[in-house]
């Protein structure tokens, strides 16, 4: 059976799965998007998901034609419907079709669509071995430019980090902001652990405030550690006894190398390995089933 994609209101073969040139989310990237994984047939923490892509969409004034529970029965409808025990779920919502001009009242009825397929975001072997970054030229948006809250379809600016990243042979780069902190990779959080502490920067510095990075900081406080979000320079980040990169599609991933400093012991650390466990743990019997 091919892949079926929600389409605004109905099931469509991917083939047939067409947008307008004239939509907006296409033509200027306004539009809002939310990625969400089913592990297990249990879809993980996914009223955290819907609130952060309706509160996304209201910070761009665009209004969602349909209700949290009905886009979240969607959501369920979408993965089973393409018999997956374990997805990854794309869920988009544009500004619809306009004219070619940038006023969104011109604008019709926003366009839905949901994805659900499978995901493999990194090869295995840097889960194991851990993986080299590098630090980005590129600068994260300032926060008052563009609210971290949202996941917006424009992901220029992560796109320009991540060629860097590309070009450096490595498969991500890291953020910082115009004044010289970390924010986050392009499509990761990071965190860096110093002994028992773990830190994460601040949402108000231009990271996006992570589902997985949030359940990872709860695993942490179960196993006796603290976490802060703060405020750090790279030069902390370097002298971290380990670091790692959380995200729904990357879960927990060890890094072991930015640019050309080791970090630690150039292996991924205890902490790190410990919590990469508990967090598979935690999705395989934690969600909504379905």
């Amino acid at each position: 059976m091919g892949l079926k994609i929600f389409f605004n209101g109905s099931f469509v073969d991917k083939q047939d799965a067409r947008i307008s040139v004239f939509d907006h989310g296409l033509l200027y990237g306004d539009g809002v998007f939310e990625g969400i994984r089913s592990y297990n047939r249990r879809v993980f923490r996914p009223e955290k998901h819907m609130d952060r892509l309706y509160e996304g969409a209201e910070a761009i004034s665009l209004e969602i034609p349909m209700e949290k529970d009905v886009m979240l029965e969607r959501v369920v409808e979408t993965i089973k419907i393409n018999q997956l025990d374990n997805a990854y779920v794309r869920v988009v919502v544009t500004r619809g079709v306009g004219d070619l001009g940038l006023d969104p009242r011109k604008c019709g009825e926003p366009s839905i669509f949901i994805i659900a397929d499978g995901i493999k975001l990194y090869p295995e072997k840097l889960y194991a071995e851990g993986m080299p970054i590098t630090i980005a030229e590129t600068r994260r948006n300032h926060p008052s430019a563009l609210d971290p809250r949202v996941k917006s379809l424009n992901y220029l600016n992560n796109i320009m980090a991540r060629i860097e990243a590309i070009r450096a042979g490595v498969e991500e780069a890291l953020m910082l902001t115009v004044d010289g902190y970390v924010v986050e990779c392009t499509g990761d959080n990071i965190f860096a652990v110093t002994g028992n502490v773990l830190r994460t920067p601040r949402s108000e510095l231009g990271a996006l405030k992570g589902i997985t990075q949030e359940a990872v900081i709860e695993l942490a406080a179960g196993m006796g550690l603290s976490s802060e979000y703060c405020d750090m320079k790279p030069g902390e980040l370097l002298d971290a006894d380990e670091c790692f990169l959380t995200g729904t599609a990357a879960e927990v991933i060890p890094v072991v190398k930015i640019d050309d400093k080791v970090i630690g012991s150039g292996v991924p650390g205890k902490i790190t390995k410990d919590l990469m466990r508990a967090y598979k743990e935690l999705t395989s019997k934690e969600g909504l089933k379905y």
